[in-house]
């Protein structure tokens, strides 16, 4: 187990690469990575089997991430997020594009096996499983005959962790309906999330509304609904490692928010690129991006990637959630406006949720 001061550390569920240089103090980095585990496991949400899984992995930038198990009772067990996807999540959220080692505090299972092939050399990435007395095995070595990437996809194609432009339009074809005002209560002027897909909003008044006005060609703005309680709001985001500052409606920032998720989606195996941003009640906007894995079963929905960046960076209740916004194709393969309703029905009951359809360039929509 680590010590107190690496349990603080590991709470931000990112440690920079100069941090665990310090932390090595004469460590070998699997000894390091082992110890963390252990503080990981604490972290997890598992409300359903009891059991505790905490994951961490060194990334080529040098930074530790770490991932744990999310469970939500009273939802099937496929709604689950194993601690290895909630750890390649996080790493995403952070702009990581390569794993060079992941420690588990158990032998990850044949699901999250499979949803690592996904990765760029993914036979060579080493795991290291601290309850059989931390023996470091490849991935190829935990899955002899992958089935992977390249056994469906032909020519160069970006995988999971590496960047992707699914090159999304921003024309509504399903318009938001009216919501009730949100109050965003105890803000300062701009809040720091901690990650590179968590935004932050500063309201210069106490209420939100989204709405939308659709006009005849089919074009979309957001406007605000209460003239003059409802100012402009400023949004601060961290993306790529570079800080932006940006004016807008604070309906605008949420569904471009989750446009830009669906656009760095991980889905070459069925075209159907998805993203969802969620509004928590202290003004913090989280995002998640579809990941896809050509075994189908082991994907993992834009909502439970969107809900590893707020626990990540909240580590709040998911009654905190007030709003959400998924963004899709229009007419797509697969679709999650259905289960995606469902999860934020059990996690946060009085959550708004909304589903804008967008349309594609003609060229990659599937039928």
């Amino acid at each position: 187990m680590g010590s107190s001061s690496e349990t603080e550390r590991m709470a931000s569920f990112v440690i920079e690469a100069d941090e665990v240089e310090s932390m090595l103090m004469g460590r070998s980095m699997e000894a390091l990575l082992s110890d963390l585990v252990g503080v990981a496991k604490g972290l997890a949400r598992p409300p359903i089997s009891r059991f505790y899984v905490g994951a961490v992995g060194l990334g080529a930038s040098g930074r530790i991430f770490f991932g744990v198990n999310l469970e939500f009772a009273g939802l099937p067990l496929n709604n689950t997020v194993h601690a290895e996807q909630f750890l390649v999540a996080n790493a995403a959220h952070h702009g990581e594009e390569v794993l060079h080692i992941i420690a588990v505090s158990a032998a990850p299972c044949g699901h999250c096996r499979q949803f690592l092939q996904e990765l760029r050399d993914s036979s060579d990435l080493r795991i290291l499983v601290v309850d059989e007395g931390s023996e470091i095995r490849t991935l190829g070595h935990l899955l002899p005959h992958p089935f992977g990437p390249n056994d469906v996809l032909a020519g160069h194609f970006p995988l999971l962790l590496e960047p992707h432009q699914n090159q999304l339009h921003e024309k509504v074809v399903l318009p938001l309906k009216e919501s009730v005002p949100v109050s965003l209560i105890s803000l300062n002027d701009l809040i720091g999330c901690g990650s590179d897909d968590a935004v932050t909003l500063r309201p210069d008044a106490n209420n939100t509304t989204l709405l939308t006005a659709v006009n005849a060609d089919g074009d979309y703005s957001l406007r605000d609904t209460m003239s003059l309680s409802v100012g402009r709001s400023i949004l601060s985001c961290r993306q790529g490692g570079n800080d932006h500052q940006v004016t807008c409606n604070p309906a605008e920032i949420l569904v471009t928010a989750a446009t830009e998720a669906a656009n760095r989606s991980h889905a070459p195996y069925t075209n159907s690129p998805s993203g969802v941003a969620l509004l928590s009640r202290n003004g913090k906007i989280f995002c998640g991006s579809y990941m896809e894995s050509v075994a189908y079963n082991p994907s993992l929905p834009p909502m439970q990637v969107a809900l590893v960046s707020f626990v990540a960076n909240c580590q709040g209740n998911y009654e905190d959630i007030v709003q959400a916004v998924l963004v899709e194709r229009e007419k797509a393969l697969i679709q999650f406006a259905d289960t995606t309703k469902l999860l934020l029905e059990k996690i946060s009951q009085n959550c708004e949720f909304y589903i804008v359809h967008i349309s594609c360039d003609g060229q990659l929509l599937l039928h």
